[in-house]
């Protein structure tokens, strides 16, 4: 019998409390011998990420709470979080000409799957900084040919080149 369980245990049974000492002592044997106290779940991956590429004042006050212990406990996430951000700064407002900075400061952190992305950045360097400076874009294009190769893909087998023409130029 030990005095501190027996003296919570006079302790609460005048506030109302009507088990037995009995109960008391293996609910404090459970948490005195518990591997491991009980705290919050940490966030899966994919929601780590989605905090992350979301704009910062999209996030919910929990949402940026939580981004920023997982910041706190982690330099290499807080690195990539600013990084990413940077990136899709540039990308919004169309700052080419910071691209270069952007790939020097991620050379210099221990990142190495954004060592990665710098590298094939770095080989398509200029058409990379046409895309962030230049208003024109070829979505649209890209759309149509994305279109063409879901028709042909329907029409695997089914039909000939004709048809699969008149099918494109149609519609």
């Amino acid at each position: 019998m030990s005095r501190a369980t027996w003296k919570l245990w006079e302790e609460i049974v005048p506030l109302g409390y009507k088990g037995s000492y009995q109960r008391v002592r293996a609910y404090l044997h459970d948490k005195r011998t518990s591997p491991q106290p009980v705290t919050a779940r940490p966030p899966s991956p994919r929601t780590g990420v989605g905090w992350i590429l979301r704009r910062p004042d999209a996030l919910t006050e929990t949402e940026q709470l939580q981004l920023k212990a997982a910041r706190a406990h982690c330099s290499e996430l807080d690195a990539l979080t600013g990084h990413v951000r940077s990136f899709a700064a540039m990308l919004t407002a169309h700052l080419g000409e910071c691209l270069p900075d952007w790939l020097d400061a991620v050379r210099q952190d221990d990142l190495p799957s954004l060592h990665a992305l710098a590298a094939g950045i770095d080989r398509d360097r200029h058409a990379v900084v046409a895309g962030l400076t230049l208003p024109w874009s070829s979505g649209v294009v890209e759309g149509r040919v994305n279109r063409v190769k879901m028709l042909k893909r329907q029409m695997f087998g089914r039909a000939g080149f004709a048809l699969l023409r008149k099918r494109v130029l149609v519609s």
